[in-house]
C-alpha cells in the first residue's frame, strides 16, 4: 500500500516503476514482457521476429506485454491477427502510439487497435509532448470515422532510466511512456486478490480502469490525450470494487466541451448536412467474446431530441474484448431552423457466455451520453464539401509522399482527412465562417444545390463515368463551385521511387504520383482543363503573399476567357532534370499553376500543389489563397489580386490529349481503388443512403476479416449490422429526397451492376412483395373459379329440380 500511496510520484520515475514490476515477477508469479525488437544499426525490424516473441508470450502465459515499437501498417495481417490471439489469451498489451507528432493521423500499429492500450507521452508540466503521435485512427477511412486514440498518456519526456552498462540516462519518447503504464498495470493487478484475479483481470477490464480513472488534461483534445493522464490511485479504486461489465470509450460526446471534443465541438450539427460520424469502442470486461443483444437505441432527454436522426452501424460480435458502435448523426428536415442543444443517451445491451461456475450469461448495458449543438442550416455559399472518397492512402497502396524534398518519409500515410493532416486547414475554414462536410461516397451522392464549393485536394483514385457527367452538370447548370488542388505526377519519377522491401521480400512501386493526374484530367475534361507531368519547385509571390511551390504540377490546358497565373519554376522531374543538365545551367521557365474560370452558372479554380494545405510536410501555407478561391467559387467575389487583366487569357491554352500524362500500365490499380472494378454505390456517409437496407450502406469488400471495427462489413453471417432508430425516416428505396432536387436524377445509376443488390433487395422488400402479390393473385384465381363453379351448380340444379 505504501507504493500505491506514492501515486503520481511513481509515474515520474520509470526506473522505480520497472523495479516494482520486477518485484512482482519474483514474488507474485506475475509475468511482464517488455518487447523491443529492433536492429539498432538499421532501425528496422521484421514481422517474423514479433510473431516468435508473441508466441513465446502466449506459451509462457504472460500477463502483461509492453511493446515500445510500431509502424503504420495496420494491414500486416500476420502481425495484427497474432495481436488478437495474444489479447484473446488474456494478455494485456500496452503499446506506444509513436513519435510522429505533432502531426495528426500518425498512430502506429498495434497501439491503434482497440484491444490494445495505446499510450501517448506528456512532459512534467502535463503538456502533450511534441513528439507524441496524434489520432484519429485511419483504418476506417473513407467509409467510416476513426477511433479516439491514444487511450491514455503518461510521462515520457526526460525520464531517468538505467543504462545498459551502469548508471542512468535521460530518456524521451512514447517508447518510454508505454513501459511506465505497463508498470502501472502490474501494480494494479497486484491489488486484485489472486483467488478471483482470473474472473476480473483481462485486457478490457484493465483498459476500463485506466481510462475511467485517468485525469483529463485541460487544453489537449481527445486525439491528443485520449482519456487523459494515467492516475494510479483512481484506477486502483475502480479495480478494487470492479464487477465485470461492458462500457463505451469514450462514453461522452459533448459539443460544448471544447477543445477536448474537437473537431465535433468546432462545427455544430444542422439539417441537410452529410452524416456526422462518431465512432466509439465497446469495452467488454465480461469475456473475450460478447454479443449485442438488441440494436442500439437513442433516448432523447427532451422533445427537441426527436429532431436528431441516428443511423447506427455496429459489431454484433465483440471479439477479442472489444467492438464498436458508429453513430451517423443528422438533423431532420423539420429542424432546419432549430437552434439549441440536444441531449440524450444511446444505449446498447451486451452479453457474454457464462463464466465457469455461473448459471446464466453475463449481461451489461453500455451508455453513451450525447450533448449536441444544433444551428439553423447555413446558406449554400458557406457550405463546402470535402471529397474523401477519392483519397487512397498507405496501406494498402504505396502512395508516395507529396513533397519530394522530404527524403526520410516516403509514404503518404496520414489519412488525408479534414481531421488528420488537414486539421489546421479545417480550423481555418471554420474560423472563416465556412461549414465543411465530408463525403465518403462517389460524387453522384450529394445534392449540388446545397453546397457552394466542392473541394478536391490531393486525390489519387479514379472516377466513374457517371461522376464526370454529374459534376459537369452540377457546375454548369446547378452553379456548384469547384476548387481543385492537385499534386505532382511523373511516371519516370515514380519508377525511380521503386524499392525492395526486406520485410515482405517484394518490390514496392508507387501506384500513382502525389495525385492521380490522368484521372483528374478526365474529370476536368468537360471544362477543357488539364494538368501536366512537370514537378515544379520554387518560391513565388502574389501581391506580397510569399508562397512555396513544393513538388507541384503545371496547367497545360485551359480555356480562353479565364485567368491564368504563371511563375518561373525549376522542373525537378526526371525528364525535366535531364533537360536542365543538358542545357548546362539550371534555368527557370514560366509555368502556369493557378487558373480561375467561370463556366455556365458555376465557377472553377485549379491549383497544381496541395502541400501548402497539408500539415504533414508544409513549407509555407496558402490558406490565404484558399480563402480567396472559396470567395470566388462559393460567393462569386473576385479578388483584384487574382483577377488581374494581365492574367486573363483571350485564347485557350491547348495541348493534345495524347500528350497529356498517361496512366501506368504495369500497376493493377483495381487492387487499391474504390472505383476501378467496383460498383457505383451511395453509402451511409452520404445524404442519399438507402435507409434501412441492412449490411448494404457501408460495404467494404476484400477486408471483411482483417480489421475489427470497420464501420460496416457484410460478412453474410450477421456479424455486423446497420440499424435505424425508430423515429427515423421510413426506407427510401429510390434514394430520392422528397423534394426530388437536381442531382437526384443520377441516383438510378447507384445500383449499377452490384452483385449483392439482388440479394439485399430481395431480403428487404422484393421477396415479401412477390409473395404478397402472388398470394393475392392466387386468391383472386381461386375466388373466380369458385364463382364459376357456383354458377354451374345453380344452373344444373334448376334443371334437375325442374325435371322432378
Amino acid at each position: 500500500m505504501t507504493i500505491l500511496d506514492m501515486g503520481h510520484l511513481l509515474l515520474e520515475l520509470l526506473r522505480v516503476t520497472m523495479e516494482s514490476a520486477l518485484v512482482l515477477l519474483q514474488t507474485q508469479r506475475f509475468m511482464l514482457f517488455v518487447c523491443l525488437l529492433m536492429r539498432s544499426s538499421l532501425q528496422v525490424s521484421y514481422t517474423s521476429w514479433f510473431l516468435d516473441a508473441f508466441n513465446y508470450a502466449i506459451a509462457t502465459k504472460m500477463d502483461v506485454l509492453n511493446l515500445s515499437i510500431g509502424g503504420p501498417d495496420y494491414l500486416d495481417l500476420p502481425f495484427v491477427e497474432k495481436v488478437w490471439e495474444l489479447t484473446a489469451n488474456n494478455i494485456i498489451m500496452v503499446s506506444a502510439i509513436g513519435n510522429d507528432g505533432p502531426l495528426y493521423g500518425t498512430l502506429n500499429n498495434p497501439a491503434d487497435q482497440s484491444d490494445v492500450i495505446g499510450v501517448g507521452g506528456i512532459d512534467y508540466s502535463d503538456h502533450i509532448a511534441s513528439f507524441s503521435s496524434r489520432g484519429m485512427s485511419t483504418w476506417e477511412i473513407p467509409h467510416g470515422y476513426g477511433r479516439v486514440k491514444p487511450d491514455i498518456v503518461a510521462y515520457g519526456r526526460e525520464i531517468m532510466g538505467s543504462k545498459i552498462s551502469t548508471g542512468c540516462k535521460s530518456l524521451s519518447g512514447t517508447s518510454v511512456a508505454s513501459p511506465v503504464v505497463a508498470g502501472v498495470v502490474c501494480l494494479l493487478v497486484s491489488v486484485i486478490p489472486e483467488a478471483n484475479r482470473k474472473d476480473i483481470l483481462n485486457p478490457a477490464s484493465m483498459k476500463q480502469a485506466l481510462v475511467e480513472g485517468a485525469a483529463k488534461l485541460s487544453g489537449p483534445n481527445m486525439y491528443e490525450q485520449g482519456a487523459g493522464r494515467v492516475d494510479l490511485l483512481k484506477s486502483y479504486e475502480i479495480l478494487k470494487t470492479y464487477q465485470p461489465r461492458a462500457s463505451f470509450f469514450p462514453s461522452i460526446l459533448d459539443y460544448t466541451d471544447c477543445p477536448y471534443s474537437w473537431p465535433f465541438c468546432h462545427q455544430p450539427l444542422y439539417a441537410g448536412a452529410m452524416p456526422v460520424i462518431f465512432n466509439t469502442t465497446i469495452l467488454n470486461g465480461m469475456g473475450a467474446i460478447g454479443f449485442v443483444r438488441s440494436p442500439p437505441t437513442w433516448h432523447p432527454s427532451n422533445e427537441e431530441g426527436n429532431l436528431l436522426s441516428i443511423h447506427f452501424t455496429y459489431s454484433d460480435v465483440i471479439w477479442p474484448w472489444t467492438g464498436y458502435i458508429a453513430l451517423h448523426m443528422q438533423i431532420k428536415e423539420e429542424g432546419a431552423q432549430f437552434s439549441g442543444v440536444i441531449e440524450g443517451n444511446v444505449t446498447v445491451a451486451v452479453y457474454s457466455p457464462a463464466a465457469p461456475g455461473e448459471k446464466g450469461p453475463r449481461s451489461s448495458t453500455c451508455v453513451l451520453h450525447l450533448k449536441l449543438k444544433v444551428v439553423p442550416t447555413p446558406p449554400r455559399s458557406k457550405r463546402v464539401l470535402w471529397d474523401q472518397f477519392h483519397s487512397i492512402k498507405y496501406p494498402p497502396g504505396y502512395i508516395p509522399r507529396d513533397s519530394l524534398d522530404v527524403r526520410n518519409d516516403i509514404l503518404d500515410w496520414h489519412g488525408d482527412h479534414l481531421h488528420t493532416n488537414f486539421h489546421i486547414m479545417f480550423n481555418m475554414l471554420r474560423d472563416a465562417g465556412y461549414y465543411v462536410e465530408t463525403l465518403g461516397s462517389p460524387l453522384t451522392c450529394f445534392d449540388a444545390n446545397q453546397y457552394g464549393t466542392l473541394l478536391l485536394v490531393d486525390l489519387e483514385d479514379e472516377y466513374f463515368t457517371e461522376e464526370i457527367e454529374k459534376l459537369r452538370d452540377d457546375v454548369i447548370n446547378t452553379g456548384l463551385g469547384l476548387a481543385v488542388f492537385a499534386e505532382w505526377y511523373n511516371v519516370d519519377t515514380m519508377v525511380k521511387m521503386r524499392f525492395f522491401d526486406d520485410n515482405t521480400r517484394s518490390w514496392w512501386t508507387p501506384v500513382t504520383g502525389g495525385a492521380n493526374i490522368p484521372a483528374l484530367n478526365d474529370l476536368l475534361a468537360p471544362f477543357e482543363i488539364a494538368f501536366g507531368d512537370k514537378i515544379l519547385n520554387g518560391d513565388f509571390s502574389i501581391n506580397g503573399e510569399q508562397s512555396r511551390y513544393a513538388s507541384g504540377t503545371d496547367i497545360v490546358k485551359f480555356p480562353g476567357g479565364g485567368y491564368l497565373h504563371s511563375f518561373p519554376f525549376l522542373d525537378s522531374s526526371e525528364s525535366g532534370a535531364t533537360q536542365n543538365i543538358l542545357s548546362s545551367s539550371l534555368t527557370r521557365a514560366d509555368s502556369p499553376i493557378l487558373g480561375l474560370l467561370e463556366m455556365g452558372k458555376g465557377r472553377i479554380a485549379v491549383y497544381g500543389d496541395s502541400n501548402c494545405l497539408d500539415s504533414s510536410h508544409m513549407v509555407t501555407n496558402c490558406y490565404w489563397l484558399l480563402r480567396k478561391i472559396l470567395d470566388f467559387t462559393s460567393k462569386n467575389i473576385k479578388d483584384p489580386v487574382l483577377f488581374l487583366n494581365s492574367a486573363r487569357r483571350d485564347t485557350p491554352l491547348y495541348q493534345d490529349d495524347n500528350q497529356l500524362p498517361s496512366r501506368r500500365t504495369d500497376v493493377n490499380f483495381s487492387t487499391y481503388s474504390a472505383v476501378v472494378g467496383k460498383e457505383l454505390v451511395c453509402r451511409s456517409d452520404s445524404s442519399f443512403e438507402v435507409w434501412g437496407t441492412k449490411g448494404y450502406g457501408l460495404q467494404v469488400r476484400g477486408r471483411n476479416r482483417r480489421l475489427p471495427g470497420y464501420p460496416v462489413i457484410d460478412l453474410g453471417s450477421g456479424s455486423n449490422s446497420t440499424v435505424e432508430t425508430s423515429d427515423m425516416k421510413q426506407p427510401n428505396l429510390t434514394g430520392k429526397k422528397k423534394d426530388d432536387s437536381s442531382g437526384n436524377k443520377y441516383l438510378g445509376l447507384f445500383y449499377g451492376e452490384d452483385l449483392d443488390m439482388p440479394v439485399l433487395v430481395a431480403s428487404q422488400w422484393l421477396v415479401p412483395s412477390i409473395v404478397a402479390v402472388s398470394g393475392l393473385l392466387l386468391f383472386l384465381i381461386l375466388w373466380r373459379l369458385r364463382q364459376r363453379r357456383r354458377r354451374r351448380r345453380k344452373g344444373s340444379g334448376s334443371g334437375r329440380f325442374g325435371n322432378l
